[in-house]
């Protein structure tokens, strides 16, 4: 890897983009980097959960347009920009640790998480269109159902950026906390994450996001039971080991399966 770092912490895949000097745009190189590390960490049953961040005082600028114009443009990998942006199949609980700027792609990037923490100098934006480009990479489709249609419009349409602050009161931000608190933050979401049921955690999202995809509530609770990680969840060990734990009045060991 030349431009991003992975390291595997427990159960927890901490991927670090890693191109202070370039803000952490993407290019063509990343952009694999990315894709092998997120198949290996959707592949690895012994991995529950995954880290993103960034190196510096980016989290991502989203692409490298110097590389664009120099070596035009290539085709995204199999799963999208960084990757990441359409990996619909991964159940896996991801979060960003947004540390700076996360524009364009970068944004689109953290928007695809599952989580964001957000350094308190984070700043969120789709620039696109002060380039002549338009946002791509899912970040249109998912601010609009993220924090509604005509909020999302104001973003969109204006290209400004918003502030850490301003994300955490449209609703795309989970929490804010000082820039020297980012770490500390971002561990304590992972630490209380870990202590559910890996199976049950995968279950949960995968009912919320396809649930989202139903006509409606109902529609979506009758559906929920024919999901696949649903499925994989009630004949796992893990389901019979919290409630076994429980009335043995010790902690859970979750095994992932």
């Amino acid at each position: 890897m030349q431009h991003i770092t992975v390291q595997q912490d427990g159960h927890v895949t901490r991927i670090e983009l890693a191109r202070p000097q370039q803000l952490n745009a993407i290019n063509a190189q990343m952009h694999a980097e990315l894709e092998a590390a997120f198949n290996a960490f959707a592949a690895d049953d012994d991995q529950w959960l995954a880290v993103i961040t960034g190196q510096g005082r980016a989290f991502c600028a989203g692409s490298d347009l110097k590389a664009v114009v120099a070596e035009g443009h290539r085709p995204y990998p199999a799963h999208g920009y960084a990757g990441l942006i359409e990996r619909f199949d991964c159940d896996k609980p991801i979060v960003a640790a947004v540390n700076g700027l996360a524009l364009g792609g970068g944004f689109e990037v953290a928007l695809a998480c599952d989580l964001i923490i957000a350094a308190e100098s984070a700043r969120f934006g789709l620039p696109e269109p002060r380039v002549g480009a338009v946002a791509l990479g899912g970040g249109l489709h998912r601010l609009a159902r993220q924090i509604g249609l005509k909020r999302a419009m104001g973003m969109i349409l204006s290209a400004e950026p918003v502030d850490a602050r301003e994300g955490e009161r449209l609703g795309f931000v989970t929490q804010v906390v000082p820039d020297a608190e980012l770490a500390a933050a971002t561990e304590r979401w992972v630490e209380t994450i870990l202590k559910g049921a890996p199976l049950s955690i995968r279950a949960s999202k995968q009912a919320v996001m396809r649930g989202l995809d139903e006509p409606g509530v109902a529609a979506a609770m009758a559906a929920q039971e024919s999901y696949p990680a649903f499925a994989a969840w009630r004949a796992s060990d893990d389901a019979r080991e919290g409630p076994t734990a429980f009335a043995e009045k010790r902690p859970p060991v979750w095994q992932g399966r």
